[in-house]
């Protein structure tokens, strides 16, 4: 088995980002609090968000303390380190680790091909730190 990076626990899926977003929000939290605050954008058992708060806290993205029969939730990452991280992963699998090739992307609305990587001036051609170097891409798929 693959062993993973330590930045693995910002890897999250959708329920759990949408159950973090919930608990950055309120700042510490219940199962019940952190599911009527998603109740606004999807109907989730209270199981669920209970099962998605247990993986969050064996990823250790979130700690838990037992008050009464309930557990209060309270995040351990920023939202500004899991939205780096996901920066992150977005440049390295589509940008080449490029900051510049995404804002040329988003400039003109995702309608223009990248230019290949030797067109690139070499300062943009520099990478973010802990992202892989790019794979050679063949620029004709582009």
């Amino acid at each position: 088995m693959a062993r993973k990076s330590h930045h693995h626990r910002f890897d999250l899926p959708s329920l759990e980002l949408a159950c973090m977003k919930a608990l950055w929000a309120l700042g510490t939290g219940t199962v019940h609090e952190i599911r009527a605050r998603l109740l606004a954008e999807r109907s989730l058992a209270y199981t669920t968000v209970l099962t998605l708060m247990d993986r969050l806290t064996r990823k250790g993205v979130v700690t838990r303390q037992k008050r009464g029969r309930a557990h209060v939730y309270r995040p351990l990452v920023s939202e500004e380190q899991v939205r780096h991280q996901a920066l992150d992963r977005l440049l390295g699998h589509f940008f080449q680790g490029s900051r510049l090739r995404l804002r040329e992307y988003l400039e003109a609305g995702g309608r223009r091909p990248l230019r290949p990587r030797a067109e690139v001036p070499a300062r943009a051609r520099e990478t973010t730190p802990g992202v892989p170097p790019p794979l050679a891409i063949d620029p004709t798929l582009l």
